[in-house]
């Protein structure tokens, strides 16, 4: 694949299949160049330029980049915001960085939205509150009146 990629360095896809193909061996880092270079040449598979996206905010993560982790996370998960893996590996670099409520926001509301659990779905609308005030506390009620 890395002939191939050299071969064919203006093919958006070979350079996609290139970074997974390092990805998926352990090799992040190598992998990072051809995720960005298929990035900028722009995958023509919508299904594809998603994955890259994931896979360099995520390879960028496992590298310990987090603000560049959260750069291209944020980037595909606003041009593909169906694509909900995003916001698992945003909450991840969230946590990385110390933001502990934002990340466990974005996992309570994926949660919520995508859960087909009966219980969980039982509680949806709870979860789905909680997420957005998950520090608040609620005063309790008080005997000593």
């Amino acid at each position: 694949m890395i002939e191939l990629a050299g071969e064919r360095p203006e093919s958006a896809f070979v350079q996609y299949q290139a970074a997974a193909i390092h990805d998926r061996l352990g090799l992040e880092k190598a992998a990072v160049p051809y995720y960005e270079k298929s990035l900028a040449l722009g995958l023509s598979d919508p299904e594809d330029e998603a994955n890259a996206y994931l896979g360099l905010g995520s390879t960028y993560r496992t590298l310990g980049d987090y603000e560049n982790a959260r750069r291209v996370l944020m980037c595909g998960r606003g041009k593909f915001p169906s694509h909900r893996s995003f916001d698992v590996f945003l909450a991840m670099t969230l946590h990385n960085v110390g933001e502990h409520t934002e990340a466990m926001r974005l996992l309570l509301l994926l949660i919520a939205d995508t859960s087909g659990d009966a219980e969980v779905v039982a509680y949806k609308r709870a979860i789905a509150f909680y997420a957005e005030n998950i520090d608040r506390i609620w005063p309790g009620d008080d005997d000593s009146d």
